[in-house]
């Protein structure tokens, strides 16, 4: 029997391995035509399109200094916003925790991320989390924790807040999708 029920010649028959690899694999263009024609025959059956409405949660572990991840993230997120998707939490860990510093001065002709993610988070509302055990190891305090070691800064910057795992874990376990930068 070839490809599927013998119906889709282009399909390749079922294997038992969820990713089939080598011979009978499907090319990209096999792929996105079955994918296209799942989602004419979906909506001949359905009158409302089968696009779904993702929940995402982002965690980014790079700094701002360090890679492209975190202006990749943003930009990821900046896009998942347009097309009407969620963005449950983005939590920032390790060296991500850089990109709340709110005193952080990137020069002139550089993206300056810290403003950007915070101007991102009040338009949109959106729940920036910065693991507090990174900030504490790095130096970055909120208030609170700023006047309990007795020191006078807030480093935090507008519209991220300090939390523990804790709040990562219910990112992953709401989210339909968690995604990881750096």
């Amino acid at each position: 029997m070839r490809g599927i029920l013998g119906i889709f010649p282009f399909i390749p028959p079922l294997h038992p391995s969820p990713l089939p690899l080598g011979e009978g694999a499907l090319t990209l263009r096999q792929s996105k035509l079955f994918l296209a024609f799942v989602f004419f025959v979906g909506n001949l059956f359905h009158p409302t399109p089968l696009i779904k409405i993702m929940k995402f949660a982002i965690q980014v572990n790079t700094s701002p200094y360090q890679s492209n991840a975190g202006l990749t993230a943003y930009r990821f997120i900046s896009a998942a916003l347009a097309e009407g998707h969620e963005i449950f939490r983005v939590f920032f860990y390790h060296e991500g925790i850089y990109h709340a510093f709110n005193y952080a001065t990137p020069p002139d002709d550089e993206n300056h991320q810290v403003r950007q993610w915070s101007e991102l988070a009040r338009r949109h509302k959106l729940d920036l989390v910065v693991c507090i055990s990174a900030a504490q190891r790095r130096g970055l305090l909120h208030n609170d924790e700023a006047q309990r070691q007795g020191k006078q800064d807030n480093d935090l910057a507008e519209g991220f807040r300090i939390s523990g795992l804790g709040q990562l874990l219910e990112a992953t376990l709401v989210a339909d999708r968690f995604i990881v930068f750096g």
